[in-house]
């Protein structure tokens, strides 16, 4: 039998940040095609004080971001201890494959927002993806 041995912690951070913050931003794409997204913040044209779908969209995002980061971390750890199954790890692959698919797919098309409003949503997605992954890995990989 093959001794496994365990990724440094470094790496399993690493990916798990980064994947917690692709998943952020594939879920502000995805979000944004139904009306759900950050950039409503900064629109003049409503007269509200904070749309619905700007609140909707930033706990979608940073739940989404930090569960990323959490269980990307949880999962590497097991994958490299061995305890992994093959084809729970093939169906990751294929659902995370999938979800960025569809968000590239959503990001291609010509969007309803203003253009300086869609790139502030977009840096505070990412901002806001990138915190809550941090904090998502940094809670799977304390001991």
């Amino acid at each position: 039998m093959a001794e496994t041995t365990a990724f440094p912690r470094h790496i399993i951070f690493a990916a798990a940040l980064l994947s917690g913050v692709l998943l952020a931003l594939a879920v502000h794409m995805l979000g944004a095609r139904f009306g759900l997204d950050l950039s409503g913040l900064w629109r003049s044209d409503t007269h509200e004080f904070m749309p619905a779908g700007a609140a909707v969209a930033w706990w979608l995002i940073a739940t989404v971001g930090f569960s990323g980061g959490y269980f990307t971390a949880n999962l590497m750890q097991s994958a490299a201890s061995g305890q992994m199954p093959p084809r729970m790890r093939q169906f990751l692959i294929a659902v995370g494959v999938l979800l960025l698919a569809g968000a590239g797919q959503a990001a291609s098309a010509p969007g309803p927002i203003s253009t300086v409003a869609g790139v502030l949503g977009g840096i505070a997605a990412l901002c806001l993806g990138a915190a809550m992954a941090f904090c998502g890995a940094y809670f799977a990989l304390r001991k």
